[in-house]
C-alpha cells in the first residue's frame, strides 16, 4: 500500500498535455471577407467618388425676417383683441418657411433663371450630387431642398438659407432670387391683408357715394322740372310780394278814411279809393292762395307740395352728405391702419459671393458612409452567433 506522499509525488511528475494553438477557421475568413466587403470596399468607392468624381460646391446664405410697421397704440382695446385674434392663425414666418420649400417658388425661380440647367451643371460626371436636367419639377422640388437649407428659429422668427451650387455666381443668384420671390410673397400676403382689412370701408363709402348721387339727381330733378332753384328764396320773394301788398292796402285805407272825411260816398275819388283797395284786397287773396294747398306755383304744383317735396330732397341730401363724409374718413382711416400694418422682407444679412467650397464635406461624408457600413456589419455578425449559440 503507497503512503499519501508518494501518490503526490507521482501526480506531480504527470506532464499535463498544453493547449493547442488558436487557428483561423472557416468561419473567421468569411466574417473577415464580409467585412472587406460590406465595410470595406463601400468605405474605398466612397473616398475615390468624393475626391475624384464629386465636384466642388460654394455655399451662399442669406438670413433674413419677417418685419411689420404697427404704430396702434398700446391702449387700443379693438387692436389688442385684433392682436390675440390673429395670435390663433399661422404666422406670416411660418408660412414664408412653407412656401421657400415649396413647388411653387421652384417653378417661378426656374422659369426666371433655369434652375436645372444651373443644378445639372456637373451632369453626368457626377450623378450622385448633381442633377438630371430631365426630371420633372417633382424631382427639382426635392433636389432644390437638399440643396437650399432653410434654417427656421422660432424664438426669434428668424430664416435662414443656405444655398449651395457648382459654381460661386450661381449660388448667389439662386439666394438673390430666393429672397425676391420671398420679398414678392410677403408682400403679396401684406395687400391681401390690407384689401381684408379696407373692404368694409370701402363698401360703405362706395354705398354713401351712390347714395348721394342718387340725391343730388333727384334734387336736380326737382329743381329742371318745378324751374325753381331754390324754393325758399321763392317763397321769400312771394312773401315779400305779399308784405308790399298788405302796406298798400293800409295805406289805401288810410287814403280813403281821409276821403270820408272831406268828400260824399258818391264821390268819385272815394270810388277809386273802394276799388283800388278792392283790388288790392283781391290781389293778396290770389297771393295767399299761392302759398296754400290749393295754390299753384310757377309751373302750376301747390307751393305746400313744392315746399314739403324740396324740404324732404334738402333732409336726404344733407344727411347723405353727412353719411359720406363720415364713410370718406373712416376708409381713410382704414387705409391709414392698414398702411401702418403692412409687412416687408428685411434682410440682416445679404447674400454674398463664396471664396471657397465647402461642399461636400467629403471627410463627414466618409466617416458617415463608414460608420453605416461598420454597424451594420456588426448587427449582421450579432445575429450570425446568437444563431449559432442556439444549435
Amino acid at each position: 500500500m503507497t503512503s499519501p506522499v508518494s501518490r503526490i509525488t507521482k501526480q506531480a511528475d504527470v506532464v499535463r498535455p498544453t493547449v493547442p494553438n488558436a487557428r483561423m477557421e472557416l468561419r473567421h475568413k468569411l466574417i473577415l471577407l464580409s467585412f472587406l466587403l460590406v465595410v470595406g470596399l463601400p468605405t474605398l468607392i466612397s473616398a475615390w467618388y468624393l475626391w475624384t468624381r464629386a465636384e466642388d460646391q460654394y455655399i451662399s446664405t442669406v438670413s433674413f425676417s419677417v418685419r411689420k410697421e404697427d404704430a396702434s397704440p398700446s391702449i387700443d382695446i379693438l387692436g389688442g383683441i385684433t392682436q390675440l385674434a390673429s395670435n390663433t392663425t399661422a404666422s406670416d414666418t411660418d408660412i414664408l418657411y412653407d412656401f421657400l420649400g415649396s413647388e411653387d417658388i421652384v417653378s417661378k425661380i426656374d422659369k426666371t433663371m433655369d434652375l436645372r440647367a444651373r443644378f445639372s451643371k456637373a451632369w453626368p460626371d457626377d450623378p450622385v450630387f448633381a442633377l438630371n436636367p430631365s426630371l420633372p419639377i417633382e424631382d427639382l422640388t426635392k433636389y432644390w431642398r437638399r440643396q437650399v437649407r432653410v434654417l427656421y428659429d422660432t424664438s426669434t422668427r428668424l430664416i435662414t438659407l443656405q444655398v449651395a451650387a457648382f459654381t460661386r455666381e450661381d449660388a448667389y443668384e439662386i439666394a438673390r432670387a430666393a429672397f425676391d420671390e420671398s420679398s414678392r410673397t410677403i408682400n403679396r400676403l401684406s395687400d391681401i391683408a390690407r384689401e381684408d382689412t379696407t373692404r368694409f370701408a370701402r363698401t360703405e363709402l362706395e354705398k354713401a357715394q351712390a347714395r348721394l348721387t342718387e340725391t343730388r339727381q333727384a334734387l336736380t330733378t326737382f329743381r329742371m322740372r318745378t324751374q325753381i332753384v331754390d324754393p325758399k328764396a321763392d317763397l321769400s320773394g312771394q312773401m315779400g310780394v305779399l308784405n308790399s301788398l298788405q302796406a298798400q292796402l293800409a295805406e289805401a285805407l288810410i287814403t280813403l278814411d281821409t276821403l270820408h272825411n272831406v268828400a260824399r260816398d258818391d264821390d268819385h275819388r272815394v270810388t277809386q279809393a273802394k276799388q283800388k283797395i278792392d283790388a288790392i284786397r283781391a290781389r293778396i287773396v290770389d297771393e295767399r292762395a299761392k302759398l296754400g294747398a290749393a295754390g299753384e306755383g310757377p309751373a302750376g304744383e301747390s307751393y305746400a307740395q313744392l315746399m314739403a317735396e324740396y324740404e324732404k330732397l334738402a333732409s336726404d341730401m344733407e344727411f347723405a352728405e353727412v353719411t359720406f363724409r363720415s364713410a370718406q374718413a373712416g376708409y381713410e382711416t382704414a387705409v391709414a391702419e392698414a398702411m401702418r400694418q403692412s409687412r416687408y422682407l428685411a434682410a440682416h444679412i445679404e447674400p454674398k459671393i463664396a471664396e471657397s467650397s465647402l461642399a461636400p464635406r467629403r471627410a463627414w461624408l466618409l466617416a458617415s458612409v463608414f460608420g453605416v457600413m461598420l454597424l451594420g456589419w456588426s448587427i449582421m455578425l450579432l445575429i450570425y452567433y446568437s444563431i449559432r449559440d442556439r444549435r
